[in-house]
């Protein structure tokens, strides 16, 4: 298990995240997506540690707070030392009924803060996020209140999820302006079969110096090798009974048909290469990985020992790759004889 720092910063974590999305369950969304209760999320907690991995991702609106509750109380019941381990939880979503109980506002960062302190047991927490960008609050007011908990010591590190490349570059210029704690890292959606960051957001976090963390990297279990143009998956999955993120499915396929004869051959699943994929981009930071069974984690985890080949690489490239998108196609016309001085490859996948 490899560990890489965290944007700009000299915290470390390893290249694999516990995601715990499926802990808690309740009514809604939760349930189908996972219902493990604290035996079963421990066992997922205790085996992912002793894999390697340093990270967990959580966030207060998962299980309407369950999650975060249970998390800490298998990091407690573990006797893991808070020095080991990265704790990254998020705030933005709607918790309660009041007008005030959602957003980036001071009021509910104040309160959400306290609140995931208190559920999960510890005196900080080590990555704070802002879990989706609110139309309602000015992005100084988000970065001040963030600058304030880390100064007062309840959070370590400040982080972003669900944003847009030119609203994650205000809130640094406006960091950088008023000598606030800057946004480290981002949290986002990207597989193989879903790369549409890599036209404005990667450029951005690779210029920035702004760390990756990659959820859904199987794309809620359609490259999981259980799906494909024929396959349509077991019932009780997550992606039969939570059709999300969206995703092109024909263009889904066609990665899967890639990389179905690469994991073949080498007798791995082709949830590995997918996830192998991602590991292998130079602005991934981290892949966050949702199991619901200890032989889902052990086999997502075994990604990190599949080393693919630059023909492979190229294989799934090419079956996946993004179709030309203004003014992307111009930056690549007109940028070609000055990549050339520069001793650049002129296409970079």
């Amino acid at each position: 298990m490899r560990h890489n720092p965290l944007g700009r910063t000299g915290l470390f974590v390893s290249e694999l995240c516990l995601g715990t999305m499926t802990f808690g369950g309740s009514d809604g969304i939760w349930g189908k997506i996972g219902d493990l209760q604290q035996s079963d999320a421990e066992r997922l907690v205790g085996q992912a540690i002793d894999g390697g991995i340093n990270f967990i991702d959580t966030a207060d609106v998962y299980a309407g707070g369950l999650s975060e509750q249970i998390t800490g109380q298998a990091l407690k019941n573990l006797k893991v030392p808070r020095e080991n381990i990265v704790v990254a939880t998020k705030v933005f979503s709607d918790v309660g009924k009041g007008p005030n109980a959602r957003g980036a506002s001071r009021g509910h960062i104040m309160d959400g803060v306290k609140a995931s302190l208190k559920r999960m047991q510890l005196e900080y927490i080590d990555l704070y996020q802002i879990h989706g960008f609110d139309p309602a609050t000015p992005i100084e007011e988000t970065v001040r209140a963030l600058d304030q908990l880390v100064r007062h010591g309840h959070v370590r590190y400040v982080g972003v999820s669900n944003w847009a490349a030119w609203q994650i570059v205000k809130a640094l210029g406006i960091s950088e302006r008023l000598g606030l704690a800057r946004f480290e890292s981002l949290q986002a959606y990207y597989t193989v079969a879903g790369r549409d960051l890599e036209r404005e957001i990667v450029p951005m976090l690779k210029s920035e110096g702004v760390g990756l963390m990659v959820w859904s990297p199987l794309a809620g279990g359609l490259l999981s090798g259980k799906f494909g143009r024929e396959q349509k998956g077991e019932a009780g999955s997550r992606r039969v009974e939570f059709d999300f993120p969206p995703v092109n499915k024909e263009r889904a396929w066609d990665c899967v048909d890639a990389m179905r004869p690469i994991a073949e051959a080498r007798g791995v699943s082709v949830a590995q290469i997918a996830l192998s994929w991602l590991l292998h981009q130079p602005q991934v930071t981290s892949v966050i990985l949702g199991a619901k069974r200890p032989d889902q984690l052990t086999d997502n985890m075994a990604a990190t020992k599949v080393s693919l080949s630059e023909d492979e690489l190229k294989k799934i490239g090419d079956a996946s790759a993004l179709a030309p998108e203004y003014p992307g196609w111009m930056f690549e016309r007109q940028g070609e004889l000055r990549r050339g001085q520069m001793g650049e490859r002129a296409a970079p996948r």
